[in-house]
């Protein structure tokens, strides 16, 4: 019996190493099996283990497209072939460091030490066409996740810093990496997010110019910003270029970018931030520790400083006070965030986030959105299962710090719970809205026996 693997493309263009997926009758013990495409080229075929059984195999392997491909099934590959490699790590806390073929980065399981360097995530990241850093530091992280847990209503703030992560392996091999994050939400002020666990899988294919996520939480419902909020979360993606240095400097959503301008919460809490280090009497030794990290000026200074004054995880301050003030600082930020003269705005052009106050815009709906460098080129583009209700997007050249966040105004987490997020990264400055519909649209995949 013949086996033939039948895949065409929805959209104009081509695609490089794009996944497919396909199972096909039979049991295929071996790891990898070649088959060959109309053209004669040869392409890999991961079995994969976590789908397969005794009467069904699935296998996935990556192809270059032109419109449609038919590939032939053929027996094991043997002898060496090309793959995802791991590489030696470079954080102490790293789980695992892979050349992708594409991407060299770096996927850790934090510390819970409570500093920047802590998180969960990638820490390190770049492309083999550029070989640029995204995260050179190890201080700033590709992944986590927030609200509403992670939010001072709360008490906590950044999962990646206070929390470690477990990571399982689900699929390795040359064609298919596949990670599990398991973790659980530390205890904070709201008792209907308390004992709350969560799960992250991290999806990475052979040679391929983005990789794939999904979140997953257990059920929940809270108000945040006085809202309800039932089973959404904030993702957040970080980037650095260092003081005065941008990796991006536009963001675009796919049709016309709506947003309003300016982060009044921050500001707020800012303040309240200054009134505490003038005027707190907290004697604690992370209240101290805190202060001197800031002495130095509030500007450069890490964001995450901010939050941890008031994350109850830390204790430099105590529960009752962290909660007064915070109540103090979302009341005049709700009136400051919705002011007749902050309007939204409607632009047919990318916007300058950093030209704009607080160099942070909150975006409305978006489902497929973009961050790049108006320069050389390089973008980064987003796709989601379903439109989060809104993004925070964060271009700051004072610490050459960069956020994409799916929250809105003081918090408020937006993006469903377990929807599956693409994430694409290359010279896509100019072609980044057909990149999205790629990410959007998969070939479709068809298997014929003869």
């Amino acid at each position: 019996m013949t086996i033939r693997i039948e895949v065409a493309d929805p959209l104009d263009g081509s695609r490089i190493k794009e996944p497919i997926v396909f199972t096909v009758p039979g049991h295929y013990p071996e790891a990898v099996y070649a088959a060959e495409t109309s053209r004669g080229e040869v392409v890999m075929c991961q079995r994969v283990n976590s789908s397969s059984g005794s009467s069904a195999t699935t296998f996935i392997a990556v192809v270059d497209l032109e419109g449609a491909e038919t590939l032939e099934l053929g027996g094991p590959l043997v002898g060496d072939v090309d793959g995802i490699r791991t590489l030696e790590a470079v954080e102490g806390d790293a789980f695992v460091r892979l050349d992708t073929g594409y991407f060299d980065l770096e996927l850790c399981s934090g510390t819970a030490e409570g500093e920047g360097s802590s998180k969960w995530g990638l820490r390190h990241f770049s492309a083999h066409h550029e070989g640029v850093d995204l995260l050179a530091s190890g201080n700033n992280a590709i992944g986590g996740f927030y609200g509403p847990f992670f939010t001072p209503e709360n008490g906590l703030i950044n999962p990646p810093e206070h929390t470690k992560v477990r990571i399982e392996t689900v699929e390795e091999g040359p064609v298919l990496h596949h990670y599990r994050m398991h973790g659980t939400v530390p205890d904070g002020l709201l008792e209907e997010l308390r004992g709350k666990t969560f799960r992250i899988d991290w999806i990475f294919t052979y040679g391929t110019p983005s990789f794939r996520r999904r979140y997953d939480v257990d059920g929940f419902r809270t108000v945040i910003n006085g809202r309800s909020v039932a089973d959404k979360i904030t993702v957040g993606d970080e980037f650095e270029g260092g003081p005065g240095e941008l990796v991006f400097d536009r963001f675009e959503s796919h049709h016309s970018t709506r947003y309003r301008a300016g982060d009044p919460y921050a500001q707020q809490l800012v303040n309240m931030v200054e009134e505490v280090l003038a005027h707190g009497r907290s004697d604690s030794e992370k209240f101290t520790e805190i202060r001197d990290q800031l002495a130095d000026g509030m500007e450069s200074a890490h964001w995450d400083l901010y939050w941890r004054l008031f994350c109850a995880w830390e204790e430099a301050l105590p529960d009752e006070e962290i909660s007064q003030r915070l109540a103090v600082v979302r009341e005049h930020s709700h009136v400051l965030a919705d002011a007749p003269e902050r309007p939204w705005v409607i632009s047919e052009r990318p916007v300058e986030v950093s030209a704009v106050p607080d160099a942070t815009i909150f975006t409305g709906a978006v489902q497929k959105s973009a961050e790049f460098h108006s320069v050389n080129g390089r973008a980064m583009v987003w796709w989601t299962g379903q439109p989060s209700g809104g993004f925070q997007i964060v271009q700051r050249k004072e610490s050459g710090w960069v956020n994409w966040g799916s929250n809105t105004e003081n918090e408020c987490p937006e993006l469903p719970v377990g929807v599956p997020i693409k994430t694409a990264y290359g010279n896509f400055a100019e072609s980044w809205h057909a990149v999205a519909d790629k990410l959007e649209l998969e070939p479709t995949v068809r298997v014929v026996e003869h």
